[in-house]
């Protein structure tokens, strides 16, 4: 077997891996069973969940975000970038040939987001608030992910890096459910219980939003 076919296979066998061990972690969440309710229900929940991914993602909405406009910019463009990164593996594993402006765009966004992810590890090394509330799990979700990044960057230039990209990818699949990456599941979920929660309380959405 070829060394491409090998890193090809193992990118498909750590995302299986990656996707039933979160799913076995979610999964784990229901022993803890529900809560009784007391309470008869004010509001909708399915209200608190539209507000929870809609209305409630906005910046002045969570006050912690508000209070740090460009951390909060700055993980958006994180993001994107690790979006863009993750579309063009999905692409190279099925031999899909972007055209020059998709490559173009894929780079730019990457680019971008690999400058933000190195402007919050700078922030988390340099705030001592930040450093006393980090583990090493911190750093090593950030410098994994900075390096996908990297070497998607370089891919887009050198065909040949490809192989790079595909041996992170590997190693960062195998990290994520055992690390804070997993929030990638996690976050939805955990806003879906949010949003349901409160809902059903009835404060959210806040009443004085609602016409």
């Amino acid at each position: 077997m070829s060394l491409v076919l090998l890193l090809r296979l193992g990118v498909v066998l750590s995302a299986i891996y990656c996707l039933i061990a979160l799913t076995i972690l979610v999964a784990r969440t229901f022993s803890f069973g529900r809560p009784p309710r007391y309470s008869k229900a004010q509001g909708s929940a399915a209200k608190g969940i539209v507000y929870a991914f809609g209305q409630g993602m906005l910046p002045w909405e969570k006050e912690s975000a508000f209070k740090h406009l460009p951390t909060f910019f700055a993980g958006i463009l994180y993001h994107a970038g690790i979006f863009a990164a993750v579309f063009f593996l999905i692409t190279t594993l099925l031999l899909i040939r972007l055209p020059d402006i998709a490559i173009l765009i894929i780079r730019l966004l990457a680019v971008i987001g690999l400058l933000s992810g190195i402007g919050l590890l700078a922030k988390r090394f340099a705030l001592p608030y930040m450093r006393f509330i980090s583990c090493i799990d911190d750093y090593i979700a950030n410098i994994l992910v900075g390096l996908l990044l990297l070497v998607t960057i370089l891919a887009t230039y050198y065909y040949v890096l490809q192989f790079a990209m595909m041996a992170v990818a590997i190693t960062l699949l195998l990290y994520i459910p055992v690390g804070k990456i997993r929030h990638c599941v996690f976050f939805f979920y955990s806003r879906i219980l949010f949003g349901a929660f409160f809902g059903r309380r009835g404060t959210l959405p806040h009443p004085s939003t609602e016409d």
